[in-house]
């Protein structure tokens, strides 16, 4: 008898416990019985363009401050001025020009208000054109300046650099 009462009991419990398990899938998938709203939407931030070429050898050339200047340098233990830009740009596959005449002559002219990210800026120094450096954009620019000095960045509206800057060029 007892047998057949916990047998009966058992049966019961199996029922109730089955019930509360399809009364917990009622509900349609996806949808919160509680909380009906529309699922939030998902915005990914705009997309940025690549970088080019240029916005990649401003970035080389400005991790190079600090090293310092070397006349005829071209690599991390000492850069002058054009060896800076044939490293910033060698370091990206793009054959660039040695000397500040070379790369005054081969590149694409530019005009101060076109300037881009990556430009080689060109200036006069007593009356040559004799240094050069890379544009960062919003003024500002990384060179190596001379002896006894190290790669560093640098802002056009500075006086001398204001009068100095003749053009920049497009590799």
């Amino acid at each position: 008898m007892v047998y057949q009462a916990t047998t009966k009991l058992l049966g019961i419990a199996s029922i109730i416990v089955i019930s509360i398990a399809f009364v917990g899938c009622a509900s349609s998938p996806g949808q919160n019985p509680v909380n009906s709203q529309k699922p939030a939407v998902v915005r990914l931030p705009p997309s940025q363009p690549a970088p080019s070429i240029g916005d990649k050898a401003a970035l080389i050339a400005k991790q190079q401050v600090g090293v310092r200047y070397k006349y005829g340098g071209k690599d991390k233990r000492g850069f002058d001025c054009s060896g800076l830009v044939h490293y910033a740009y060698s370091a990206l596959g793009k054959e660039m020009p040695r000397t500040t005449g070379q790369l005054w002559q081969q590149l694409t002219p530019v005009t101060v208000d076109k300037l881009q990210t990556g430009d080689v800026l060109f200036f006069r120094i007593e009356s040559k054109i004799a240094h050069v450096g890379v544009y960062l954009g919003n003024g500002r620019f990384v060179h190596a300046p001379s002896s006894g000095r190290r790669v560093t960045t640098a802002n056009l509206q500075t006086p001398f650099y204001r009068q100095a800057l003749l053009r920049g060029g497009r590799p």
